[in-house]
């Protein structure tokens, strides 16, 4: 007989979904950004928000529920505001907003995920593809505002990992960074603000640049970082003391992932370091879920993309060239993995 423990996680574990979508409501609503630092009555929230009587207490009682509201008093008369945390991560007007990548589930990957059965028995994509023709990257880069809004999501859940980077990997050694895919500047801003004397490139596609430029700007860094409009499955790789990639190589089957790793061997000097950063599997694969979890989304995006272990990077940097290795880790399954060439 299962213990009612192991039944409780069961059935926890299916109904995972219902915790979820009363999150992501929450953030389509603007509610933490809304409440910001200010404390307000349900029947408050209900009239700025337009909800209906029926659902507003128990939709705000989860929320206090599930960690992501403070409540102070009983019953109607009581007042609701964010948590340390929410106010941090969930609030727009807040510099570590991580809300982004959940409006992005909210509106596309909680759709998707209803056909994983379906993906995984054909190895298919199941998004856009489906019924446009186009891959999910055509369809975001072909509308600048879908394309500004995922990135800023990309951005928004990265900042944490780029912000430990700049502070755990010893950069005394060297001058120039060049981070591969590099969307918004985000890593090379993280990195020029803790590193005075490092020199960074930003390279992504043309699309993106003028992204780039303008985060870069806003953060006053205009003499310490460039943008390089390029695409890095045609172009040569700038030449830099450190490549990094950030996100990257899980949306890739092991072919391309290979060849952006060769690219990145031949664009560093003989004393440079090549940084990728990703979610990643533990090397048992036994306990990192958030990973698995992650390389089934590729599956469902991409077909062949998927994700992998510290173990399994370093035997494909074995194959390219490089010969020895750190671990770096940052912000909870996230790792970033150095491997240099001597």
């Amino acid at each position: 007989m299962i213990a009612s423990k192991g039944i409780r996680h069961i059935i926890d574990t299916g109904f995972a979904f219902q915790q979820a979508k009363v999150l992501l409501s929450a953030l389509e609503f603007d509610l933490f950004t809304i409440l910001s630092d200010k404390k307000m009555t349900g029947e408050e929230i209900r009239e700025k928000l337009n909800l209906h009587p029926r659902g507003i207490w128990d939709f705000l009682d989860c929320l206090l529920c599930l960690g992501f509201l403070n409540r102070e008093g009983d019953g109607k008369d009581s007042f609701y505001s964010n948590t340390k945390e929410s106010r941090l991560y969930l609030d727009k007007n807040s510099e570590e907003y991580v809300g982004g990548i959940l409006e992005l589930a909210n509106s596309r990957l909680y759709r998707n995920w209803e056909y994983l059965s379906e993906a995984l028995k054909t190895g298919k994509p199941q998004n856009e593809t489906l019924y446009q023709g186009k891959t999910y990257y055509e369809t975001i880069y072909s509308d600048p505002k879908l394309t500004e809004k995922f990135m800023n999501a990309m951005a928004g859940a990265s900042y944490q990992n780029y912000c430990l980077l700049a502070r755990r990997f010893n950069f005394s050694n060297y001058n120039t960074l060049c981070d591969i895919g590099g969307a918004t500047g985000l890593l090379s801003i993280c990195v020029a603000k803790e590193h005075k004397h490092i020199k960074c490139k930003s390279f992504d596609l043309p699309v993106v640049e003028d992204i780039a430029k303008k985060k870069i700007k806003n953060n006053g860094l205009e003499d310490r970082i460039e943008t390089i409009a390029g695409d890095f499955f045609i172009d040569t790789f700038p030449k830099a003391d450190i490549i990094s990639m950030g996100m990257i190589l899980h949306n890739w089957d092991l072919e391309t992932k290979m060849k952006l790793i060769r690219s990145a061997y031949h664009a560093i000097p003989d004393d440079g370091a090549f940084i990728v950063i990703e979610l990643m599997i533990d090397d048992e694969r036994r306990k990192i879920c958030s990973g698995f979890l992650q390389s089934l989304n590729m599956l469902i995006e991409f077909g062949q993309g998927f994700d992998f272990t510290a173990e399994d990077l370093k035997n494909w940097c074995n194959e390219v060239g490089f010969k020895r290795y750190e671990i770096i880790n940052l912000d909870g399954p996230f790792n970033a993995v150095i491997s240099y060439k001597n």
